[in-house]
């Protein structure tokens, strides 16, 4: 059973579902998933690595408004980043959004040891999760959670992404079968 959104983030959730395969975007159970785990673990503070057209945020940013958290976000395409700062004002969210444009490896380079994230969500170039999982482990909370989307579409481009997160001891993790697989770490 979906949760309950607003008229307006309803109606706009569905306009992008029409554009899902155009914009890459995630299948609705895994932002179910994802809104589910947010409110679950209370989280605060959330990073995205691929926003394209806002769709996964907007099921993180719901979630983080009731928790009272912060997403930030990060998009390569500065056209895609566009459309999606506009689905977060128009739903009511992008007063919590911080959104940032440009290579997710040198923006999350640029952090300060400070900034910290309980939830990740990794959905953009396959073959750097590796390097995006590497980059913010020293941004994690103690308990934090991080999700990757395509672990089964894409296996072969993400496996080293997967090795490493099966070679830390600090995370413990499934392979939870939704279209095009995720992979939901929790370190604790």
């Amino acid at each position: 059973m979906d949760i309950l959104m607003d008229e307006t983030t309803s109606k706009i959730l569905a306009e992008l579902e029409k554009t899902q395969k155009d914009f890459w975007n995630i299948p609705r159970k895994t932002g179910v998933l994802m809104n589910m785990f947010i409110k679950m673990m209370n989280a605060k503070s959330a990073l995205e690595i691929g926003t394209s057209n806002g769709y996964s945020g907007l099921w993180l940013a719901k979630a983080l408004k009731t928790t009272g958290g912060k997403l930030t976000t990060i998009e390569y395409y500065d056209k895609r980043q566009s459309i999606a700062i506009e689905n977060f004002k128009t739903c009511g969210v992008f007063d919590i959004v911080r959104p940032l444009q440009g290579s997710a490896c040198d923006i999350i380079k640029s952090f300060d040891a400070s900034e910290k994230f309980d939830f990740v969500f990794i959905d953009a170039n396959k073959r750097e999760y590796v390097e995006y999982f590497n980059l913010i482990k020293p941004h994690l909370t103690d308990k934090a959670m991080i999700v990757a989307d395509n672990i089964t579409s894409h296996a072969e481009k993400v496996q080293t992404f997967i090795d490493a997160v099966d070679a830390d001891d600090e995370f413990q993790y499934e392979i939870v079968e939704v279209p095009g697989g995720i992979l939901v770490a929790y370190r604790g």
